[in-house]
């Protein structure tokens, strides 16, 4: 049934059918962005994770090679007293 002004008040079936899959392609398009947001927020967290982890042993080292060296210096300060107690005898 056509009213007047030639416009149909009822969809042709293949504007129904395209609309249908429009429709799904737009669900199946939200799962795919809801998805990336979720692998976002996991990588945003792991890396924040990592960076603090990195700060930590970033520090530790630091640390560790402060130790080293202080060590360094009095392994060659029992050393230098060895040779000048070995020089007076």
């Amino acid at each position: 049934m056509t009213p007047p002004g030639g416009q149909a008040y009822i969809e042709p079936m293949n504007t129904i059918h395209h609309s249908a899959e429009a429709h799904q392609t737009l669900r199946e398009l939200e799962t795919q962005v809801e998805a990336l947001a979720r692998a976002c927020d996991r990588l945003r967290d792991e890396n924040r994770m990592l960076r603090h982890q990195n700060e930590q042993l970033l520090t530790e080292r630091s640390i560790l090679t402060e130790r080293g060296e202080q060590a360094r210096i009095k392994v060659e300060s029992m050393i230098n007293r060895l040779k000048s107690m070995e020089q007076a005898v």
